[in-house]
């Protein structure tokens, strides 16, 4: 079931009704034609704030999307934990170039790792060659089938819960010498967080990010399973293919995901949190250079390269956009800025199994 896109007079599109995007309306609508459940999206530039829904968050009652919808942001925590890490090497307190072991002593350990040679840079830029715990094929039983996912939704993981599933297995590489991807590296830096403050990743991106930048919709959610009103429903295959009965799978305890995948946000929040951060609101000139310095990121087509926590795509237009994307169970989002941050488009899809957020980002970035 789809409901059309809202029309340029409704609650749906706000300000900036002067500039077009009608490109991007149309690659919102084409996520839901080939399956999407629903899809929100804000776009803010100069012109000001611009907002669109299509199909429905709620597959029961068809209830629609709204601009307003909050959702699982899933790895667009990882700008987060990256942020206060780069705060910290600002101040003094550590190092970029410091490894895990100073930190974590004990922690990473066995099956080959040397913690003495990870430094906190590699877990950032996803270097480090740590094994992600996500790819255990006991914990994808566990939580990303339909039997597990049912029989474990409400689990609760510690973070060294989470490490000691990626210590059973070998690394992926020798650090510093290729990439991958790993939720385990952000698990660490969320640790390392711990250490160096005393307080917990959840507590010191409150006091440095999401207040100072009144980020309303944003949370970290602990243990709780339910996403703040207003919301939709979030929906999954729990299966490899696209087929199959569509499960609710709204309700989930995302501290296996922990600090590199536990966010909620909404839109809005995404746009300001990565517009500020692109300005330099949040970070040195020094750190924010770090942050953006970026290593080959696996992709064929060279387009994507990843920094510290962040990405840098460079689209058909030759436009680069910076940002990250992110997947949770039944939740699919993207939030992406200009360099200058003077343009950002965020968006999320309520279901995980379809929906191709980069052609959106081109609609918006590149179509005349």
């Amino acid at each position: 079931m789809s409901v059309a896109l809202a029309g340029p007079a409704t609650a749906a599109e706000r300000a900036g009704k002067d500039r077009d995007h009608t490109a991007t309306r149309t690659a919102i609508q084409a996520a839901v034609d080939i399956g999407v459940p629903g899809v929100t999206a804000t776009v803010k530039d100069g012109r000001g704030t611009w907002s669109a829904t299509a199909g429905v968050g709620n597959l029961r009652t068809g209830k629609p999307r709204s601009a307003d919808d909050r959702y699982r942001v899933g790895s667009i925590t990882k700008t987060f934990v990256s942020t206060v890490i780069l705060q910290l090497e600002a101040e003094g307190r550590l190092s970029l170039d410091d490894t895990v072991a100073k930190w974590l002593p004990g922690v990473v350990q066995g099956n080959g790792y040397d913690a003495t040679r990870i430094t906190l840079r590699e877990l950032l830029n996803h270097t480090s060659g740590v094994f992600d715990y996500t790819a255990d094929d006991d914990f994808g039983a566990a939580y990303f089938t339909k039997d597990g996912f049912f029989q474990h939704r409400y689990d609760t993981k510690t973070p060294a819960d989470l490490v000691a599933i990626a210590m059973s297995h070998k690394p992926d590489f020798a650090p510093g010498t290729s990439w991958n991807c790993s939720n385990t590296n952000y698990v660490l830096a969320g640790m390392v967080i711990q250490k160096a403050t005393g307080h917990s990743y959840e507590t010191e991106i409150r006091r440095r990010v999401i207040n100072p930048l009144h980020l309303k919709a944003t949370s970290l959610p602990g243990t709780r399973v339910t996403v703040p009103r207003p919301s939709s429903r979030a929906y999954s295959k729990l299966a490899q293919t696209p087929t199959g009965p569509t499960y609710d799978v709204t309700e989930l305890n995302t501290t296996i995901a922990s600090s590199a995948g536990s966010m909620i946000s909404d839109s809005s929040d995404l746009d300001r949190f990565y517009s500020a951060l692109l300005r330099g609101e949040l970070l040195p000139p020094k750190q924010l250079k770090e942050m953006r310095t970026t290593v080959p990121a696996g992709d064929d087509s060279g387009s994507t390269r990843y920094g510290l926590g962040l990405t840098d795509t460079t689209l058909s237009c030759g436009v680069h956009v910076w940002g990250h994307e992110g997947g949770v169970h039944g939740s699919q989002s993207l939030a992406v800025t200009t360099a200058d941050g003077h343009h950002s488009l965020a968006l999320n899809f309520n279901g995980d199994w379809s929906g191709d957020a980069a052609a959106v980002t081109e609609a918006e970035f590149c179509a005349k």
